[in-house]
């Protein structure tokens, strides 16, 4: 009985090792990575806002409207529950799309508005900020390349026949990536150019 026991569970392992078992592993363990870097990212991008709009609030107090928008955008990214299952479920990871979206495009627009205040963008703390924001935009970029690449690598194998019938087998499916539909709001960063001539 032993003897036939063993014999299975080899036979089981050698046919995991080559139906694309490990490397489906090896696949969504690099996902699971390169997701955690993106989520690192906007988490920098998000603990940078709270000394942005107080530091605009104190040149610009009456965009009102604007640094609202910001403080509420960050509100609702930071009130979302990341959890590990996000890259699992299409409709929650569009959620957090659209979250993040939503304080990239009023950051965007609190950007634009200071262009009006020269005294602003003389502020050495506001300068120290932009520059964070702006390589912490660029961080994003990258690290959302890095997933992008990573989700397409694993939804190919994934895909592919005969790891297919393992990926089934062990319900491994397709994970969401980054949509067309956003495209433009995930590739551009929020303008921070501080320049005289705009942007």
């Amino acid at each position: 009985m032993r003897v036939k026991m063993f014999a299975f569970l080899m036979l089981l392992v050698t046919m995991l090792s080559g139906c694309g078992y490990n490397q489906i592993q090896a696949n969504d363990e690099a996902v699971k990575s390169s997701w955690a870097e993106v989520l690192n990212q906007y988490k920098r991008r998000a603990d940078l806002v709270p000394n942005l709009v107080n530091v605009v609030k104190g040149y610009a107090e009456h965009e009102k409207e604007v640094l609202t928008q910001v403080t509420e955008a960050r509100a609702k990214v930071g009130s979302m529950q990341v959890t590990p299952e996000v890259l699992n479920d299409p409709a929650a990871f569009a959620r957090f799309q659209q979250a993040q979206g939503e304080l990239s495009s009023a950051l965007s627009r609190l950007m634009v508005v200071t262009e009006n205040y020269p005294n602003l963008k003389a502020d050495a703390s506001f300068r120290d900020l932009q520059a964070q924001l702006e390589g912490t935009e660029n961080r994003i970029t990258v690290a959302r390349n890095r997933y992008i690449k990573a989700v397409e690598a694993y939804n190919v194998h994934v895909r592919s026949f005969p790891t297919n019938l393992t990926a089934k087998m062990f319900g491994y499916d397709v994970k969401p990536s980054f949509t067309v539909d956003n495209e433009k709001a995930i590739s551009d960063a929020p303008a921070v150019n501080f320049g005289g001539s705009g942007k």
